[in-house]
């Protein structure tokens, strides 16, 4: 059987392909194959040919996917936009990626104003009318259900999440394949984590990222039955896994901090008894975390390490992980390398920056200086992180290269001493940075968002650094605490440090850890 939803629509047309949770809109495989498409005809109808582009401005909802097979059974790149930015944000990637056509919810064009250049008949407004916008339901209804004749395969062109600067295409090699055709991605969801059409996935993160859109797809591809959230709530994620019996589920490790300071009582009450695999990616997650989310759950957390460059895919399994805590897991796709700042190659338990080998070379959308930079004179990419491998072949990240604080000399890695606060019991989250310090470079303060009311905010702020350096070397440690409202952490589970307030870098007058400020770190 080709491996796309019109198989199912075919054989289970109305099985549910798409179930949105608190909306509970449901969309079956019969729907999606009419409306996807209707959407294919548009898309030809606005003279879109295989190697073009549209992008797409939608919240978590099932249009995102009538939009999104209708592109990928046209030869499209589709590009989904990060919908937290604002107008400038947008416009700059619609117009960097070449979009032809952009569907968009009414909402969230309406914001836009004139910022984006594509003529009004070129933006075609979802869930509500838009004066002057083509309007979506209307435009679909012209076009027949049937395919179009030239089918073929699209791909994403996803876009960074712009942690360290502004966001960077990721154009993939290759597109125009034959529908339906067997891909490494979609054999690693079944032979690895036992996807099949009896599966049912649930995704608690927002759809414009490559992870959430990679596999909900890639669960229709084998027609499993994909559970989305608008929003993660932890109390909702367990009411979704035991009402729809989730028998697989993606997090990023901020949800599973979030799930475990719940009442025990509290996550105790639900029935997860379907769930087969919990998988979580997207950023390191703390070891105490993981081993505490295996004891609740059991033995069914795996984990795994790629990116939107498809420049390597580590795995992992629960045992192997207790085995090798800390561990991202074992290259699958191409063998695994540690330099050093010239390129030499390191030994086991060495650190350095982490490359692959990878079968093709990515490359940045109109940007050749990135993708250079991204290689190695010998066809090895990297992610731009630092970590070691053991004797085995396991590899663990240490942090990324843009992340490091240098102290008197000494590499600091912000994660470890990420992983260690945000154990503590008065801490939501936390992010690590280097400020100037006038002896030593940089000094290390910790940003930290409580979990509640601060009363006395010098004595939590003392309690922090102390029970730090209860657990880690003194040097590490931060010397100074911040304490800010929310922190700016994308809902991929990356933090974006780039954003925070000026304020935030400022060396303290005195260095003491009171002087703190209850301010908002995101700018």
């Amino acid at each position: 059987m080709l491996q796309f939803p019109s198989s199912y629509a075919a054989t289970a047309p109305d099985r549910p392909a798409v179930i949105v949770g608190r909306a509970g809109r449901t969309l079956t495989y019969g729907e999606l194959e009419a409306r996807s498409n209707q959407v294919a005809h548009v898309l030809r109808a606005h003279g879109l040919g295989v190697g073009d582009h549209l992008a797409m401005l939608l919240e978590n909802r099932v249009e995102f996917f009538e939009v999104m097979w209708g592109a990928l059974r046209s030869g499209i790149y589709v590009t989904p936009i990060n919908w937290h930015l604002n107008a400038a944000e947008v416009a700059y990637i619609v117009e960097d990626c070449g979009a032809s056509l952009l569907f968009g919810s009414a909402e969230l064009l309406a914001q836009l104003g004139e910022d984006v250049s594509l003529p009004a008949e070129r933006r075609i407004a979802v869930g509500g009318p838009v004066a002057g916008l083509a309007d979506y339901d209307e435009v679909l209804a012209a076009q027949p259900a049937e395919p179009i004749a030239d089918q073929c395969e699209g791909i994403y062109m996803f876009y960074s999440s712009g942690t360290t600067g502004r966001p960077k295409g990721i154009k993939p090699p290759r597109i125009g394949g034959e529908i339906g055709e067997v891909s490494s991605f979609t054999m690693l969801m079944q032979g690895l984590y036992g996807f099949d059409e009896s599966s049912v996935y649930l995704s608690p993160s927002p759809l414009y990222h490559a992870a959430p859109a990679g596999w909900t797809t890639g669960a229709h591809r084998l027609g499993s039955t994909t559970v989305v959230m608008e929003r993660f709530d932890p109390v909702e994620t367990l009411e979704l896994i035991e009402q729809h019996r989730v028998t697989h589920v993606q997090f990023v490790p901020t949800h599973m901090v979030r799930l475990l300071k719940l009442p025990e009582a509290e996550r105790n009450r639900f029935d997860l008894s379907s769930l087969r695999y919990v998988i979580h990616a997207a950023a390191p997650c703390p070891p105490d975390v993981k081993r505490a989310f295996i004891d609740w759950v059991g033995p069914i957390v795996h984990e795994y390490y790629s990116g939107s460059e498809g420049a390597g895919f580590c795995a992992i399994g629960p045992e192997e992980w207790l085995a090798h805590p800390g561990s991202v897991g074992r290259s699958l796709l191409g063998a695994v390398h540690i330099t050093d700042p010239s390129g030499k190659e390191l030994g086991p338990r060495e650190e350095g920056q982490v490359f692959f080998e990878a079968p093709h070379r990515f490359e940045y959308h109109g940007d050749p200086e990135k993708t250079a930079e991204a290689h190695d004179e010998r066809g090895w990419s990297t992610l731009g992180d630092i970590g070691w491998v053991d004797e085995e072949g396991f590899l663990y990240l240490t942090d990324r290269v843009s992340n490091m604080i240098i102290s008197g000399g000494v590499n600091i890695y912000p994660r470890e001493v990420e992983d260690v606060l945000v154990t503590h019991a008065r801490v939501a989250d936390v992010a690590v940075i280097g400020v100037p310090h006038p002896e030593m470079g940089e000094s290390v303060r910790a940003i930290v968002e409580p979990d509640g009311p601060v009363d006395d905010e010098s004595a939590f702020a003392a309690e922090l650094i102390a029970f730090c350096r209860d657990r880690l070397s003194h040097y590490k440690c931060p010397t100074s605490v911040a304490l800010v409202d929310t922190l700016p952490r994308l809902p991929t589970g990356k933090i974006a440090k780039r954003v925070f307030d000026p304020w935030l870098r400022e060396p303290f007058a005195d260095g003491a850890v009171h002087r703190s400020t209850r301010r908002t770190a995101q700018g």
